[in-house]
């Protein structure tokens, strides 16, 4: 891996974790886009990176941080954390099954109803 690849994924990696203990999104907005579009991964293969990366406890810095500002409802995190389990499982079976074109417009049409939704309607 040469030295440009490594520093663009710190890059990425850092406006990541930036935008998603600022604003609740990383993964599939930030990470997702740019190792599909700067360094040519397929959809499921920039999908399943993704996944691989938050199933560290990277998260855990952020999440302190809010905690000791009274921003955690642990009750919530742990129901949430269950079901995310679940659905990881069913939704990453389903996808292996699907052609990659469909898995892109799935993943576009998410981002664009959550982009009009976020622009037009909420209040």
């Amino acid at each position: 891996m040469s030295t440009g690849v490594i520093l663009g994924l710190l890059a990425i990696g850092l406006c990541a974790g930036f935008l998603s203990s600022m604003v609740g999104i990383g993964g599939g907005i930030v990470i997702v886009p740019a190792l599909v579009f700067l360094f040519a991964f397929n959809q499921k293969l920039a999908q399943g990176t993704s996944l691989a990366l938050l199933s560290m406890p990277v998260a855990l810095v952020a999440a302190y941080n809010y905690y000791k500002e009274g921003f955690v409802d642990w009750k919530v995190a742990l129901i949430l954390a269950c079901a995310f389990v679940v659905g990881g499982y069913l939704g990453s079976k389903l996808v292996l099954s699907l052609d990659m074109s469909i898995v892109k417009k799935i993943f576009a049409i998410l981002m664009i109803v959550m982009a009009v939704k976020y622009l037009f309607f909420d209040k």
